[in-house]
């Protein structure tokens, strides 16, 4: 018993933590948004009631041998459907007044008299009733937990043909009943197929926890059970990064957290400063934003600079020492704020005689002010940065630092061929965006706030549900998203 009570101890910390943690980044998906869902969600029902399995019917009545088979739905007539929000964590999805066509094979034996013959029937005031109760999973992905179904049809018709006409007014009754009862029996549960299994596939296409390249990676984790309005539903996402090497190496997050109030568009998503901040953290923490040039490495221009800007600690040098090569050590710290990124790099100027410990002849501060553009492209979050100042001081006096200014240029353009490269081919192919697969943005709007940023977005279906899932189906590659460690 104490053993089991420290487990629940355990889980219940656990779960708290998570649940504390402010999301970086938040989405919101309207009830405009929703619309667009319910057209390609009743086409990919369609689709699936199109293939819905009947099982044969027969039996013995009296006189009357009779077996239905191969029975196919030919006509669906789902015109009267809608799909709304009903708080707290639910979609509700109904059809109302539908009708479905069917045609089967009939064999027929009354006394003496066989029969065999193709025929229609008419399901007539087809009404389907589903609840979707939506969930964060234990990865912490979004999930449909479970779904309640309702499927009843008012009555059925068929036309029969042939010579047996006396004997069908009898039969029709029994068939018809049959037919009705087997059929409503088989909605629920092709549907209950489409949206526990087929849906949640697809919802597993949604990035979680992913590299982005071979030093970081992105956490999308849902933090807490999805929030349903009656006017829209709202998701809260860690939103942040990790250095691959070591994955508990995370930046608090003190950043506010994003607030998204808007209606207006399909899908809001908001995205705190820490979502930044976290990315440039982890490549710090990886080692990719720290370089050092020495020797050769250093670039001859600049070469000849320093040795003219240090000519007066130099001289004071050994002989032997004063001619040895240089090495430059740069530590680079870049922090997003707003629509503008600063770039600070501690540059360490080193003499490095053969066989002798390193001399340090400065240490300098290079500041950086970047203008930044957020873009949405294929799913992607891109950064477009243009360069506005950039400035050099000394650490230990101002006289150093107007000595040296003529080192502003070449330092300048060392950050452009060394650092920028780096940051623009990142932020160019983008981050994901927590989007399952077949579905994009389009006409996006970004506004800046006071420590995070929106962007409102309509919703595009690149690909039909039927078509994304069907691929899923056809490759044996894992699925894009991983459960959370």
């Amino acid at each position: 018993m104490p053993q089991s009570c420290l487990l629940l101890l355990l889980a219940w910390l656990g779960a708290a933590s998570v649940a504390a943690q402010p999301p970086a980044c938040k989405m919101r998906i309207t009830d405009k948004g929703l619309a667009l869902v319910k057209q390609e969600g009743l086409r990919f029902v369609e689709q699936e009631l199109e293939n819905i399995s009947i099982p044969d019917l027969h039996g013995k009545q009296l006189k009357l041998h009779y077996n239905i088979s191969n029975v196919k739905v030919t006509h669906l007539q789902l015109n009267f459907s809608e799909l709304h929000f009903q708080p707290e964590h639910f979609l509700a999805f109904r059809i109302n007044n539908g009708s479905i066509g069917v045609r089967f094979r009939r064999q027929l034996l009354y006394w003496f008299f066989y029969d065999v013959g193709s025929t229609k029937m008419w399901a007539e005031g087809v009404d389907i009733h589903t609840l979707l109760q939506l969930s964060r999973d234990e990865g912490g992905r979004l999930k449909i937990a479970n779904m309640s179904c309702n499927a009843s049809i008012a009555h059925m018709h068929t036309g029969f043909s042939g010579t047996l006409r006396k004997v069908y007014e009898f039969v029709a009754r029994l068939i018809t009943r049959g037919m009705r009862y087997l059929l409503s029996r088989q909605i629920c549960p092709a549907l209950d197929h489409a949206v526990l299994v087929l849906l949640n596939s697809l919802l597993e296409t949604m990035p979680v926890r992913n590299p982005v390249d071979k030093y970081v990676g992105s956490d999308y984790s849902l933090l807490s059970d999805p929030h349903v309005t009656a006017e829209s539903i709202d998701l809260d996402f860690k939103g942040m990064f990790f250095p691959l090497r070591s994955e508990n190496e995370m930046l608090p997050n003190m950043a506010p957290e994003p607030l998204l109030r808007e209606t207006e568009r399909m899908v809001y998503m908001g995205l705190s400063e820490y979502f930044f901040d976290s990315a440039l953290f982890s490549y710090y923490q990886a080692g990719v934003l720290s370089m050092e040039f020495v020797g050769d490495e250093v670039p001859a221009d600049l070469e000849v600079l320093l040795r003219a800007s240090f000519l007066g600690t130099l001289i004071l040098l050994e002989p032997d020492v004063m001619d040895a090569p240089f090495a430059l050590k740069l530590q680079v710290t870049i922090r997003p704020s707003g629509t503008s990124i600063s770039v600070s790099a501690r540059l360490n100027i080193f003499l490095v005689p053969p066989d002798q410990p390193l001399i340090l002849l400065s240490s300098l501060v290079m500041e950086s002010h970047l203008s930044a553009k957020v873009m949405l492209h294929n799913k992607a979050i891109q950064v477009h940065l243009d360069l506005r100042r950039f400035r050099i001081y000394s650490n230990q006096s101002a006289f150093e630092t107007l000595a040296l200014l003529p080192l502003q240029a070449p330092l300048k353009t060392l950050i452009q061929v060394t650092i920028m490269p780096f940051i623009n081919e990142r932020t160019k192919r983008g981050v994901q965006i927590p989007l399952p697969e077949g579905m994009d943005f389009t006409q996006e709007a970004v506004r800046s706030h006071m420590g995070y940023l929106t962007i409102g977005a309509d919703l595009h279906f690149t690909n039909g549900l039927r078509e994304v899932i069907e691929k899923l189906r056809a490759t044996s590659a894992p699925f894009l998203a991983s459960t959370a460690a």
